[in-house]
């Protein structure tokens, strides 16, 4: 996601999409640590996202 589309979210959303990102890393990691995945690199890029959505919910509550 690029950062005019995280800014654009509403607080609901950031927490939805925060969880559904929180759910899809925890599956890459039981897969990677079963057998290699294709792209390893997209645990990195999972956490990432995870802690721009987290900065972006922080400002907007603190706005609120």
């Amino acid at each position: 996601m690029k950062k005019e589309d995280i800014k654009a979210l509403s607080i609901e959303e950031l927490t939805s999409k925060i969880a559904e990102e929180k759910a899809s890393i925890d599956k890459l990691k039981f897969a990677h640590a079963i057998s290699s995945i294709e792209n390893p690199m997209q645990i990195r890029t999972s956490r990432k996202l995870i802690a721009r959505l987290t900065t972006e919910l922080s400002v907007k509550t603190k706005q609120a």
